[in-house]
């Protein structure tokens, strides 16, 4: 299927990016998509075809090209505190634009879609690594978005066939770090990187599940084509229980003049999280994750080189 023409949606994004860069690379064609309300249009890679619209809008879908193989939908309004700004943008984003897409991958015979929902679907967890099996309870309006989402793709699965990958905290180079309200590992680095002291809220034994960007793209597009996983959820985390303090005492070691504040939390956020990975082991090729130390390095080393470029 290396030669299969590839939907990615988000593309402006910084997964959808990076996803989009990897299927180029692999030979596949790629078809790109976004509204440019979060993401950026220098990130969108050449050899796309580059669609600039909403997802949400009908008439717009309907616009895109019919001879689409395999949809990657990675947009989408992508923060748990921003979803409780305005619930019905949120919904819009993510429900509405994801209906529409299964409506067109149905008409148009689309062989499968491989959807982004997030961790938020579980709400609150015992600390232990949680299954794909958890019952589902999310806290936040961004929560009930993506399982809704994850429902629908369930209920036209035998005439779309679906991934559902339940990503938890994605990082590194190319994350967005002028939003302050998504991404707890960029916003962290992004107080960091202005010597500024951090503002952690919810408090520093709260507990996460980091997964590093090159091992999504893997992940992502080894869906493409095992048609094993079809008409599944799967976590996409790491497995690693790490706490916000062990967190902010790595970045540390990388920016040793910084220092934190514990804060109120965030309404609808998860005390902690982290992944049960037993499932994605079975079905996907994958020996081993890049490490939090690693990755924590390679997006220091790229974040400083963003900066003393936007300085020089």
């Amino acid at each position: 299927m290396k030669s299969s023409k590839l939907l990615i949606t988000g593309v402006a994004g910084f997964i959808g990016s990076k996803v989009a860069a990897a299927a180029l690379q692999q030979g596949y064609k790629v078809v790109g998509v976004d509204d440019l309300s979060q993401g950026y249009e220098h990130n969108i890679p050449k050899g796309c075809e580059v669609h600039i619209l909403d997802l949400a809008k009908e008439e717009s879908v309907a616009m895109l090209p019919k001879d689409i193989e395999v949809i990657l939908h990675l947009a989408g309004q992508s923060s748990g505190e921003i979803s409780f700004d305005n619930p019905v943008v949120d919904l819009t984003k993510n429900s509405i634009s994801t209906l529409n897409l299964i409506k067109f991958g149905i008409k148009t015979k689309v062989k499968k879609i491989v959807y982004a929902s997030s961790m938020s679907v579980y709400g609150s967890t015992h600390d232990k690594a949680i299954s794909e099996d958890t019952p589902c309870a999310p806290l936040s309006c961004y929560g009930v978005g993506k399982y809704a989402s994850e429902n629908y793709l369930k209920i036209y699965q035998q005439q779309l066939p679906y991934v559902a990958f339940r990503m938890f905290n994605v990082y590194g180079p190319g994350q967005d770090l002028s939003n302050l309200r998504q991404g707890m590992v960029s916003i962290y680095l992004a107080y960091m990187l202005n010597k500024s002291h951090v503002p952690v809220k919810g408090g520093l034994g709260r507990f996460r599940d980091f997964i590093y960007i090159d091992d999504v793209v893997k992940i992502w597009l080894q869906a493409v084509e095992n048609n094993n996983v079809n008409n599944q959820a799967f976590n996409l985390g790491t497995g690693v229980r790490t706490t916000v303090l062990e967190l902010l005492t790595q970045l540390k070691e990388i920016f040793p003049e910084t220092g934190w504040t514990e804060v109120a939390n965030t309404p609808g956020d998860q005390f902690g999280i982290y992944a049960d990975m037993t499932k994605l082991k079975q079905f996907f090729n994958i020996s081993e994750f890049v490490s939090l130390s690693q990755g924590l390095k390679l997006f220091s080393e790229w974040a400083l080189r963003q900066s003393a470029r936007q300085t020089a």
